[in-house]
């Protein structure tokens, strides 16, 4: 069995007099799809801003690698290796694909000219396209901007990006939401890509389907709590369907 690479332990957030998570925990292994279900309200948004350094818990800890770690913002989980991919991509519509591999870890040119804050633009490229297609991603016409390309493609492009650059986990916020069924399941390759790179992956979606063919193991939250942490294989779309809206065993 794979080491686990990430847990959470009795995590609880509040705000105010308002509990948003109560004793929550898991882990994720490397090469595994974790797949994190619930309805709205049920924690799920919380728990991923704690583990993606946005939020710092109120009780319990996250471990990185068996290694309690408190991220005090999002830029120390990234330089940790863990990559977070929210509900609008992120992705800048006017710039290229490897303009936004690489936004916000721009490659300067050698020399004078770097030091004058000039881009080296086909660096970025060269390493974009290779870490793209790492990640199963065919990149042609990759100086096209990315507003040109379809839902399903710049969905890609993200989790590429992420891929590209995680070296523990990647975070998933509903990728596959508002795209086809076509357009979905590119996304969904793309996820099985980085299960074979060894990377941990955490995969929010209401979209049941998705998550019973994309995942190892489902997390179900309920009301701030974990209520369910069991093999897909376990569940049924009407039995997960169940365990979400506390019907389970009526």
């Amino acid at each position: 069995m794979a080491e686990v690479i990430y847990e959470a332990r009795g995590v609880g957030k509040t705000f105010g007099s308002v509990t948003a998570l109560a004793d929550a925990g898991f882990q994720i292994r490397a090469g595994e799809v974790v797949g994190l279900v619930g309805d709205n309200g049920a924690g799920k948004s919380t728990l991923v801003k704690i583990l993606s350094g946005v939020h710092q818990p109120t009780t319990g800890s996250v471990l990185l690698d068996g290694v309690e770690r408190r991220w005090n913002s999002p830029a120390e989980a990234l330089d940790a290796g863990i990559e977070t991919l929210y509900q609008d991509s992120g992705l800048c519509a006017d710039l290229s694909i490897s303009a936004n591999v690489y936004l916000g870890r721009e490659i300067l040119r050698p020399g004078l000219a770097g030091k004058l804050g000039l881009l080296d633009h086909k660096a970025m490229a060269t390493r974009a396209k290779e870490g793209l297609e790492r990640a199963g991603i065919g990149v042609a016409g990759g100086s096209r901007p990315v507003g040109t390309m379809s839902g399903g493609q710049r969905q890609a492009v993200a989790i590429g990006r992420a891929i590209t650059w995680a070296r523990k986990l990647i975070i998933l916020d509903e990728p596959t939401n508002h795209l086809g069924a076509r357009q979905a399941a590119e996304v969904l390759q793309v996820i099985a890509r980085a299960k074979e790179q060894g990377l941990g992956v955490i995969f929010i979606s209401h979209t049941l389907p998705h998550v019973l063919e994309a995942t190892d193991r489902i997390v179900v939250l309920r009301l701030g709590r974990v209520i369910a942490d069991a093999p897909t294989s376990s569940f049924t779309p009407d039995s997960l369907l169940k365990v979400i809206t506390g019907l389970a065993g009526t």
